[in-house]
């Protein structure tokens, strides 16, 4: 799914997901040193970028010296945010010394850059920054929304503290504290995010002028621990039509009519479904194609609307039936216990996807000005859509009684095909 050439700035995984339960209750406790320095060493960089900037200016290129000390503090930055968010679980050293811990950013050496580029440098790592804070919570900004405390210039003194990053760490605290270990799917999400945010803030920093990867390919995330019943196939080659690109809302209206429509016949064949897989455990065979042809159709949609794909979809949500489609697999056996606590056991999976379509948001507005002014989706915005939708309809798919397989919230969609590590239990969110 993905053809993308490494990127200067990566991110290194190597982490046994096994966790501290003592450290891990008093994270945040632990963690104040970190504040206090990271606040220090973010007016330094502040300085420093600046410094860096008028000499890429002038040289076309960022000297060895201010190269490497910007570099460090986007590497602890990530070792920060890793061992905050439990992507990682040893206590991170404050010098961002490359090597020294679990989830490791790996930075080019200096490279020669377009001074064109350099001029207009901060308005054009705006993108990146802002998907950086759906991801990550953007660090090196503070306030909301990447703003300073009073909301109309930038701070170096903190982040927003918002982002995927943080909901999993939310949800993977009481799972860290319960089991001592780490969900091979939270962890790898939260790589990705690491990863994409170190790439934003290297862009911004001047350490490369590749613009940042936003591709879920890396770092390699694991396959999920069984095959998941809901899986996502994509035959989308990238280009978009500009007349329907521009009108793509207005092309959406009826989609959004029928499918409020067909809305009010799932609640009713799901409550339906319901009471039938709590007596029989599985759900009839009728509502569950019904069901499974109302979310296949409403990712279509959704897929329409922005822009991971291009045809006008149709309206039967048929199996096949478009470049981006969810395969569903037949009905099976369901614990009842699961069936009968289901909504309360969808929530944090609510939250995850929550968080994720806030990067599909970002994907649609962005990539209708990109495909717009060339004609093309580009591919590391079409996999991170494609990634949001598959999570969204295995997240629907449980809800709705599809299956009772929780979704899985890692990249596993761009897992090495020789990637069989997986733990049967821990692994499944």
């Amino acid at each position: 799914m993905s053809s993308m050439e490494p990127h200067p700035i990566q991110v290194v995984v190597e982490d046994d997901l096994e966790r501290s339960r003592l450290t891990v209750f008093f994270r945040l406790l632990l963690a104040i040193p970190h504040f206090v320095w990271y606040l220090l060493w973010s007016i330094g960089t502040f300085f420093a970028a600046i410094a860096a900037w008028v000499v890429a200016l002038i040289t076309g290129g960022v000297p060895g010296g201010l190269h490497d000390f910007l570099g460090a503090y986007v590497r602890y930055t990530a070792h920060l945010f890793a061992y905050l968010c439990l992507a990682a679980n040893p206590y991170p050293g404050f010098t961002g010394q490359p090597g020294s811990y679990p989830i490791d950013v790996e930075i080019a050496p200096p490279e020669r850059q377009n001074r064109w580029k350099v001029l207009f440098r901060f308005f054009l790592a705006l993108p990146p920054l802002l998907l950086a804070a759906v991801l990550a919570g953007t660090p090196g900004f503070g306030g909301g929304g990447g703003t300073g405390g009073r909301g109309d210039e930038p701070s170096w003194a903190g982040w927003t503290g918002g982002g995927v990053i943080f909901i999993v760490a939310f949800l993977a605290w009481f799972v860290c504290l319960i089991r001592g270990r780490m969900p091979n799917g939270f962890r790898d999400l939260q790589a990705y995010a690491l990863r994409y945010n170190a790439q934003a803030q290297g862009y911004l920093l001047l350490l490369t002028e590749r613009y940042p990867s936003s591709d879920p390919s890396s770092p390699p995330a694991a396959l999920p621990p069984e095959r998941p019943s809901v899986q996502i196939h994509v035959e989308d080659d990238l280009r978009r039509s500009r007349l329907t690109v521009f009108f793509r809302l207005l092309l959406f209206l009826p989609h959004l009519v029928w499918l409020l429509l067909w809305t009010i016949g799932a609640f009713f064949a799901v409550l339906a479904g319901w009471f039938a897989a709590l007596a029989t455990g599985e759900m009839p065979t009728a509502l569950h194609n019904f069901v499974a042809a109302y979310v296949r159709y409403a990712t279509h949609v959704s897929a329409y609307l922005f822009l991971i794909a291009n045809p006008f979809p149709g309206f039967t949500g048929e199996a096949g039936s478009y470049p981006i489609d969810l395969e569903i697999d037949p009905p099976e056996p369901q614990r009842r216990w699961k069936t009968l606590l289901r909504l309360f056991l969808a929530i944090p999976a609510f939250m995850v996807s929550g968080g994720l379509n806030g990067a599909l948001v970002f994907v649609g507005l962005f990539g209708w000005f990109v495909s717009l002014a060339t004609g093309g989706m580009p591919e590391g915005l079409r996999n991170l859509g494609t990634f949001a939708q598959r999570y969204a309809g295995q997240t629907n798919a449980y809800f709705l009684l599809l299956t009772d397989r929780y979704p899985y919230s890692g990249p596993w969609e761009w897992a090495p095909a020789s990637e069989t590590e997986a733990e049967p239990e821990v692994a499944a969110a």
